[in-house]
């Protein structure tokens, strides 16, 4: 119970014990004494006179189990090598398992109060992730040493080393915000993910999109301004790694958007390197999505000032029961040996019965200068209850190396939601080489 409502509650038992309200209507109707409600606030929340606190936050925990850590090198993309997991037993050791945990916390503060010139904001948002990875028994290397971090001693894996400050930032504004501080970045990178089921590979190796290959740091220390031009139209400059030293400092990002009833586009342009008056590096990523009834359509591109591009189309049908997807992608480094590698991916599912589903899909992928790869996969999901649902999987993996590698799959995934936030699954795997992998995951956030 918020204390806000013990107040509301004190004054109405005084005003009718006294007549105050009944005996003057021009004191009105008292209706909040919170400033959240005021500001169009909600959630987890604690109120002052003038400022309105939201509290939200999450945690996450994932184990993962087996004979995993070896690799099986597939197809090697533009974006970088595509491998499947490979059973690593070295016969001179006693343990050949392999493991990991890793636990991820963040805790986010947004304190906002009202202006001349819109909403006032202090962002806070404190992180913690901790994960020790053990291979054939023993700790890997650390990963990496975030903000300076000293890695502990035979520790392995990912650790931000304590809690850090993920962002801490202010901004103030309406339709036209203006942030400053460590934030994430303002680039626009949507609308480029395929819509067939198992993606495309080297849209995977990007994060499931289009992206340039040059370095450009952004996100850190920002100065940014957002702005709603109305009509479903929205622009944004910025500053991005301004903590950045050498040629590299300074990210220069600036984007125009539109978001429709029926159609999503973007067109970003960033340019690395402006603190010291010279662009080393400069990149565009652009996106369209459109959805015409029962159709989707997408197209998605990025290149850089190397020559590099990457491009992707995919479009998607819905019938009653069954949604078909057809995806391709193309990308060209003109500095790597060979020509245009391309990719090609498609699926098919079908609403069987209420809360069961069936995907059958496959992507192919030709390297100009390497092995062409391929997968095809078959996948059923099943609603078992209103909180439990069953993901059963098949398929191959297989490329044109001399001699032909071929392997074969299977994983099966029980996922649990009873509500709360929370959420948790259990997913086993299995591969013809001998690799297995047994991953628990659970999770709880909150705003």
């Amino acid at each position: 119970m918020k204390i806000r409502s013990l107040l509301l509650g004190s004054i109405a038992a005084a005003g009718l014990s006294t007549g105050a309200f009944a005996a003057d209507p021009g004191l009105g109707v008292l209706t909040s004494l919170d400033v959240c409600d005021a500001l169009g606030l909600s959630g987890l929340t604690i109120s002052s006179d003038t400022n309105c606190l939201q509290i939200s936050g999450e945690v996450k925990y994932e184990f993962v189990w087996g004979d995993y850590a070896g690799s099986v090198l597939f197809v090697d993309t533009e974006a970088g090598a595509f491998e499947v997991i490979d059973n690593d037993t070295d016969p001179l050791t006693l343990i050949h398992a392999d493991w990991s945990s890793k636990v991820e916390a963040w805790l986010k503060f947004v304190g906002t109060a009202d202006s001349d010139f819109g909403p006032a904001k202090a962002v806070i948002k404190i992180k913690d992730v901790q994960q020790w990875v053990v291979r054939n028994g023993a700790y890997i290397t650390p990963g990496k040493t975030p903000d300076g971090g000293v890695p502990h001693p035979g520790a392995g894996g990912d650790h931000t080393f304590g809690p850090i400050f993920d962002e801490a930032y202010v901004s103030i504004g309406d339709s036209t915000v203006i942030m400053a501080g460590k934030k994430g970045s303002i680039i626009q990178n949507g609308d480029d993910e395929p819509f067939n089921w198992l993606g495309l590979f080297n849209s995977e190796k990007v994060d499931k999109g289009v992206k340039w290959k040059v370095s450009l740091p952004d996100g850190g220390h920002v100065i940014q301004v957002v702005s709603d031009l109305g009509n479903g139209v929205s622009v944004g400059a910025g500053v991005e790694n301004l903590q950045g030293a050498g040629a590299a400092a300074g990210t220069a990002v600036g984007y125009i958007a539109y978001a429709g009833d029926s159609i999503t586009a973007h067109a970003t342009f960033i340019a690395g390197g402006v603190l010291d008056g010279t662009v080393e590096n400069y990149a565009i990523h652009a996106g369209f999505t459109g959805t015409f009834d029962m159709f989707r359509i997408r197209a998605a591109v990025a290149a850089d000032n190397t020559g590099y591009w990457n491009a992707l189309a995919t479009a998607e049908a819905t019938f009653d029961m069954f949604k078909i997807a057809i995806s391709g992608e193309a990308a060209r480094d003109s500095g790597a040996v060979g020509g245009t590698d391309f990719g090609v991916g498609a699926s098919a599912s079908a609403t069987v019965t209420d809360g069961v589903t069936i995907n059958l899909g496959g992507r192919y992928y030709s390297d100009a200068s390497g092995p062409d790869g391929y997968q095809v996969a078959a996948q059923l999901v099943a609603a078992v209850t209103e909180t439990i649902t069953l993901t059963g999987e098949v398929g191959a993996y297989g490329n044109n190396t001399v001699p032909h590698t071929s392997l074969y799959y299977g994983a099966v995934e029980i996922a649990w939601a009873p509500g709360g936030g929370f959420t948790s699954s259990l997913k086993g795997e299995a591969i013809s080489n001998g690799a297995y992998r047994a991953t628990f995951k659970a999770a709880k956030s909150f705003e």
